[in-house]
């Protein structure tokens, strides 16, 4: 009796066992796959046949080298990855960040001309002139502005023409205007570098710096209070637009030449870099020079007509290039208003070597 008793016992611990063991088993295997990507997350994965042939056809790890009874500087690369990473940089960096910096700048000009309004000259106007650019000088300048911003604007209507005028002429005529912007920035691009080398020639001399430059930096030329600073032909700030719009056209001209010259043996990734300096570049120039333009017509009263007919007013020059007029002055280059009418439009050897007029040289 009793060895039955302990027979049926060990026969119900052995069933209570083996469903312990079952539970234990069934929370647990389904567990382990969890388990094992943890320590190895590629575990399980069938591995794609065709990986080891796109890695090849890609030949991103340079292993790999393409062969063709085609010759040229890409013909043995199947897949060129430059052009994805130049599209998506494009598209997700240069487009925004490009709009943002431009929108920003012009947002600061507009809100410190309504709280400040122009920086005005001195004292009364004086009937005595000064002759402030040659006829030389100024048929540069507007000769360079001129192919600048037809270049700056053919070229942002096809940085951002597809987000501005695509809603307003339709895909088709989006495309005609993206079409005659591409051959126009293409056609006249190879002539900036004639406008650039006539710049640098014509105003280099005197846009070295000179003592006083980094005290005018220091007081921001007096637009943050303080009044007039002392200047010569060129402040400062004017310095730093002319290396900035130097260094920065340098880079558009050597990268446009690559881009409309594919004749030197430059490949798709040279081709793509080469895009993505000159637009970061063109950028920063036509950005920076939306404070140029304020500061030569809104910004600084009496400082167009020196760009536009040569010559600006005694008073004005003192106030503003107090150096430089004395200089003037001791030279004998002050003008009546009278000499200095007589005198606009006529080339004459003082006029065309970008020295001032003098009474005597009349």
């Amino acid at each position: 009796m009793s060895s039955s008793k302990s027979s049926r016992i060990r026969h119900h611990r052995m069933v209570l066992y083996w469903l312990l063991s079952l539970l234990v088993l069934t929370l647990v295997l389904p567990l382990i796959p969890y388990a094992i990507a943890e320590i190895d997350p590629f575990a399980g994965q069938v591995a794609n046949p065709g990986a080891e042939l796109w890695r090849d056809v890609r030949q991103r790890d340079g292993s790999v080298a393409g062969s063709t009874q085609v010759k040229g500087v890409d013909t043995g690369i199947l897949i060129n990855t430059w052009g994805e990473d130049w599209r998506k940089f494009r598209m997700q960096q240069l487009i925004p960040y490009g709009a943002a910096l431009m929108g920003i700048v012009l947002a600061i000009i507009l809100l410190y001309y309504l709280v400040h309004g122009p920086l005005r000259t001195h004292g009364e106007r004086d009937d005595r002139k000064i002759q402030r650019f040659s006829v030389y000088e100024r048929t540069t300048h507007w000769f360079t502005v001129g192919i600048f911003w037809l270049l700056g604007l053919t070229g942002l209507i096809l940085l951002y023409g597809r987000y501005v005028l695509t809603p307003l002429l339709g895909p088709e005529g989006f495309a005609v205007t993206a079409s005659a912007c591409k051959e126009a920035h293409n056609l006249f691009g190879p002539i900036f570098l004639l406008a650039v080398l006539m710049m640098f020639v014509a105003f280099v001399k005197d846009n070295i710096y000179e003592r006083g430059d980094i005290k005018w930096l220091l007081k921001g030329g007096g637009m943050l209070g303080g009044g007039h600073l002392s200047a010569g032909r060129f402040n400062a700030g004017e310095k730093i637009w002319f290396w900035i719009a130097m260094l920065g056209s340098i880079v558009l001209v050597v990268t446009g030449l690559i881009l409309d010259f594919a004749v030197f043996g430059q490949g798709r990734e040279v081709m793509a870099l080469s895009h993505v300096l000159h637009g970061i570049a063109a950028l920063l120039v036509i950005t920076v020079s939306f404070g140029h333009i304020y500061l030569g017509t809104l910004g600084v009263e009496g400082t167009l007509g020196a760009m536009t007919h040569g010559y600006v007013d005694l008073n004005w020059a003192r106030s503003h290039h107090d150096r430089w007029a004395r200089e003037v002055e001791e030279a004998g280059g002050v003008l009546t208003a009278e000499e200095a009418s007589r005198l606009q439009g006529n080339l004459s050897a003082g006029q065309a070597s970008g020295k001032p007029v003098t009474g005597e040289s009349q």
